[in-house]
């Protein structure tokens, strides 16, 4: 079973944070889980979210996987280097501060063994095709606006009633109960 591994390294947040958001996508489907993530307000979410698909690139182009078949396997979140920093304190103290990073590990693996790209040259094939047929529709464009002389367009500017806008204003902010 082919497996894709991706990391995260430094990550500015405390891994108690990024955790939470890690436990919730744990083996699920990788384009669930995205889903997941577009929709949580957490700030751990969107890297995350971005690592996932670093690593859904790397299946897809270096290991010629197909990403609807990818799953997160495991998902690691461990400390990563501590900012040490001092916070000032009353009479003349200070205090120490632990500015937290984490470092993300990120594993995706195939739910079904073995299954790879192998359209991927019908796909080019049909691709090269269409470009072939964009680019014969874009000559012909090109040749039909030569023959025609281009005019430029014209700007039509819309006046409105300008003479009403106080009266509207007043009543916009004038919304109360009636004296």
């Amino acid at each position: 079973m082919a497996e894709v591994k991706a990391q995260l390294n430094n990550l500015r947040l405390a891994p108690r944070k990024v955790r939470a958001v890690s436990n919730l996508i744990k083996g699920k489907n990788v384009l669930d889980a995205l889903a997941q993530l577009e929709a949580l307000t957490k700030r751990s979410g969107s890297p995350v979210a971005k690592l996932i698909r670093s690593a859904m690139a790397n299946a897809e182009n270096n290991n010629n996987m197909v990403k609807e078949n990818l799953y997160i396997k495991s998902i690691n979140v461990d400390e990563g280097v501590k900012l040490k920093r001092f916070k000032p304190k009353g009479f003349g103290r200070v205090s120490p501060i632990e500015k937290k990073t984490s470092r993300i590990r990120l594993v995706l693996a195939e739910k079904v063994p073995g299954m790879k790209r192998i359209a991927t040259q019908e796909k080019l094939s049909s691709r090269a095709q269409a470009e072939g047929k964009v680019k014969e529709e874009k000559t012909e464009q090109v040749s039909l606006a030569d023959k025609h002389e281009t005019k430029k367009p014209e700007i039509k500017t819309e006046l409105g009633r300008k003479e009403n806008v106080l009266k509207s204003l007043g009543k916009r902010v004038f919304r109360r109960k009636a004296i």
